[in-house]
Parts: C-alpha cells; sequence; structure tokens
C-alpha cells in the first residue's frame, strides 16, 4: 500500500504553492499530524498533513478498516496580519488528530470544538467543516481506497456554533451568505442570528 502522505503533500503544493512554514504535533497514541503554513497575498492557509494517513472509521465499528474509510485533510483560511493565527496550528493539529483520538468521522457539516480560542483572543474556539473541492481538488488514489478529501474549515462564534445545532450548517452559512460575511476576518462579530 503506497503512503498517500507525500501524495497528499503534492496536491497542496500544486493548489496552494510552497508552504512557508510547517509544524508538527504528536499526540500519545497517534500519528504525527503536520500542520502546513501557505500565503497568498494578504490569504493565509492552513493545511493538516497526516490525518489522511489512516481512514475514518465509524466510530460503532468493532475494528477499524485499516484500508477503507473515508480520508480527508483540513484547510483553514485566514487574513493575514489581522490576529496571531499561527497560534492555530495545535488547536487545527488537535481537530486532524480527531478521528484517530476520538474515533469521529469528519465530514461536511460537522461542527469541531476546541474548547479554547482558535487563537489568542480569537472569538472562536469552534469550526464549521464545508464542502470540498473548491480550493483543493480531492486527491483520487488507488482502489479500494477512497480519494482525500480538503475540507474547509470555517470558524463559528459559541452563538453561531449553538445557532447551527438548531437550525443546522446549511441555514447558518445561508445566513453568513445573506449578511455578506467575511468568514476569513479573524476578529470578525457572531453573524445577526434573531
Amino acid at each position: 500500500m503506497a503512503d498517500v502522505l507525500p501524495l497528499v503533500e503534492a496536491r497542496l503544493r500544486s493548489a496552494l504553492g510552497e508552504p512557508d512554514a510547517r509544524a508538527a504535533v504528536t499526540f500519545l497514541g497517534t500519528d504525527r499530524i503536520e500542520v502546513l503554513r501557505f500565503q497568498e497575498g494578504d490569504i493565509v492557509r492552513y493545511a493538516t498533513l497526516g490525518m489522511s494517513a489512516q481512514p475514518m472509521s465509524d466510530p460503532t465499528a468493532v475494528l477499524a478498516d485499516p484500508v477503507e474509510g473515508p480520508r480527508a485533510e483540513l484547510v483553514l483560511s485566514v487574513r493575514g496580519g489581522l490576529a496571531d493565527t499561527d497560534k492555530v496550528l495545535r488547536p487545527l493539529a488537535v481537530l486532524g488528530a480527531s478521528p484517530q483520538v476520538e474515533g469521529v468521522v469528519v465530514a461536511p457539516g460537522a461542527s469541531l470544538d476546541v474548547g479554547e480560542p482558535l487563537w489568542p483572543g480569537a472569538p472562536f474556539t469552534s469550526v464549521l467543516v464545508a464542502e470540498p473541492g473548491g480550493l483543493v481538488e480531492d486527491l483520487e488514489l488507488d482502489e479500494p481506497l477512497d480519494p482525500v478529501r480538503f475540507l474547509p474549515l470555517l470558524p463559528m462564534t459559541p452563538n453561531e456554533a449553538a445557532w447551527k445545532r438548531v437550525h443546522g450548517a446549511q441555514a447558518l452559512q445561508e445566513r453568513w451568505l445573506t449578511n455578506g460575511t467575511d468568514l476569513r476576518d479573524p476578529s470578525r462579530k457572531s453573524v445577526p442570528l434573531d
């Protein structure tokens, strides 16, 4: 079985350019998760590398399938220079390790919460997992492996996360769109939710 991570990194580089920084975090009992930083103008993108090494498995399964199952990496985009967003590396690595640590399958529409600000002073403690395919195309792997999907993360304020639990991901995204919310603003306020 080919190691998928070099292929994943090559796909990230072809879509986002050369990373200008990288950091690695290893949690006890898990594979290493790297976070790569890419800069494009005033946009800074952070991408996990390592989450897709193993397929995500159904938390109710008795044994995790070592071959088949969804694979993903996470991508967060923010405006640079407005906040100390480089401190998002550890929270992002925590989210990247969550399938191994907590046995969760990360999929579009899901909420992921780190329980603390994503970076110092951030009004966000959680993210909404958005649909893949826009920024970085899925990476097809040889059968029987599932493709690697690059899932965008949209930071949510605690109020938005609570509202999303009641009304759903689609309703929150429509609310953001209707209000012209800049989801890349690292210090934005919560969208009006009345």
